[in-house]
């Protein structure tokens, strides 16, 4: 039975011993691919700026994609990545009234972390 399985894999299908591996990508929108990739102290200074002042964090991270902090929008010119960024901001700070706009600024302050640990 071993034997077979082997033989089996050798070919290119899959028996019931070996794995299977899965990669998944994620999709992202324009204004979450256009969060910049920041060193991690400024994106700890934007999360700590965007828990206490929906939007501020990043309304400064717009400022480090004309910098040079490269996104997820290659094909974007940096101009436009950096309105992006400055529309999301104001997103945050308008919906924060009912509480929406603090929580994405939470996350997104959050995904700024993440981006700049990678």
């Amino acid at each position: 039975m071993d034997q077979k399985d082997t033989e089996m894999n050798e070919k290119g299908v899959p028996s019931s011993t070996s794995g299977v591996v899965v990669q998944v990508r994620e999709k992202k929108g324009p204004l979450r691919a256009a969060i910049p990739y920041m060193p991690f102290p400024v994106a700890v200074i934007c999360l700590f700026l965007n828990t206490f002042v929906p939007g501020l964090g990043t309304f400064v991270s717009a400022f480090t994609v004309l910098c040079g902090a490269r996104t997820d929008l290659p094909d974007r010119h940096m101009c436009c990545v950096f309105w992006l960024n400055i529309a999301a901001a104001f997103i945050q700070i308008l919906t924060a009234i009912v509480m929406v706009g603090w929580i994405m600024s939470i996350f997104w302050g959050m995904d700024m972390v993440i981006l700049a640990s990678k």
